[in-house]
């Protein structure tokens, strides 16, 4: 896993208004930073009464909601229906806005593999193979994502303890390990659809993310 010794630091700190094609609307602190461990343009959304919520969770108060969200060009731009990602990330955008927080935008396409690598492991996935065995057929890792800049991010935005929209374990493990405090455990909606059961079935037997998904029949 990737230090987090060296230190971040906030770059720039700009208001986006955001508006979501079902019409929700909310307005973002987006924060860029220097010194990520990996390089890479990640974004932190600050969203809701953020400040509030930072200044209650270092007064011992209940910790800021934070989502961790890896880049899914295809679900969170173009809709796929392949996945749940789009629908994750519209869903906590809202509940983050709710309650003040912040949604970590992570560079980390396909699981950390890349766009055209993932393309690929859908072609796999469309011969038979689930979303798990189609990276590890690629010759990658069936999950090659870290977080190590996300831990830093939230350190550069003063956080060091955090309430973690996820339904992905790994995530608390790997923060909890990088010394972000994970008090609770949020699990988000189960976005579930025809073309994506399978997808969703693997993430639960694979990787025991915390979804409850109707049993086939």
């Amino acid at each position: 896993m990737t230090s987090t010794e060296l230190k971040a630091t906030v770059r720039t700190q700009v208001t986006v208004p955001l508006e979501f094609p079902d019409g929700y609307a909310t307005t973002a602190e987006v924060f860029t930073f220097s010194g990520l461990a990996d390089g890479r343009e990640h974004l932190a959304l600050g969203l809701g009464d953020w400040r509030t919520a930072v200044a209650g969770s270092a007064a011992g108060e209940t910790a800021p909601l934070v989502r961790p969200h890896s880049e899914c060009l295809t679900g969170d731009v173009f809709g796929s229906q392949r996945c749940d990602c789009g629908p994750q990330l519209r869903e906590a955008v809202e509940r983050i806005a709710d309650v003040g927080g912040f949604l970590l935008y992570l560079r980390q396409e396909g699981r950390g593999i890349g766009l055209y690598a993932k393309l690929d492991a859908y072609a796999l996935q469309d011969a038979g193979l689930d979303t798990y065995e189609a990276n590890l057929a690629l010759g990658r890792g069936e999950d090659e994502r870290d977080y190590s800049a996300a831990a830093q991010m939230l350190r550069a935005l003063g956080v060091d303890r955090i309430r973690l929209l996820s339904n992905n374990p790994d995530k608390a493990l790997q923060l909890d390990a990088l010394g972000v405090q994970v008090t609770d455990r949020v699990p988000t909606g189960v976005h579930l659809t025809g073309a994506n059961a399978a997808y969703l079935a693997a993430k639960v037997s694979h990787t025991h993310h915390t979804l409850d998904l109707p049993l086939a029949g």
